[in-house]
Order: C-alpha cells, then sequence, then structure tokens
C-alpha cells in the first residue's frame, strides 16, 4: 500500500517568520522537512499538531512494511 500521504505543521522560524514542518513516509521511514536553515519554533498547540503528524505517519510506515 503506498498512498504518499504528507502532513503540514505550522511553525514559526526564529525571526518570528510562519514556515512549515512536512511529515511523509518513504520506504517505511517517517521523514521530517524543516524549514531550510531554519530553526522551527512550535506553539503548544502546533506541537499537539506535529505529534499527531507523527503518530499517524508511523501507522502509514508500518502499514508499508
Amino acid at each position: 500500500m503506498n498512498n504518499h500521504r504528507e502532513w503540514s505543521v505550522g511553525c514559526r522560524d526564529i525571526a518570528g517568520r510562519r514556515r512549515d514542518v512536512t511529515v511523509f513516509v518513504r520506504g517505511g521511514r517517517v521523514v521530517l522537512v524543516a524549514p531550510p536553515g531554519e530553526t522551527a519554533v512550535f506553539s503548544p498547540l502546533d506541537v499537539g499538531r506535529l505529534r499527531a503528524a507523527l503518530r499517524d505517519a508511523v501507522v502509514d510506515a508500518t502499514v508499508e512494511d
């Protein structure tokens, strides 16, 4: 099964600009793509969204095996 789901979680960089961290599954592994060359700063609500995206990605990665 290969449905290529992808999750995007909002965050801010160290300068306060809006950015996104992307989570997806490739080859049965969970991949995080952060803003290039940036530090991702999450609000508490965004941390919950990142956690949910990681949980969903792990489920998808398990299905790919």
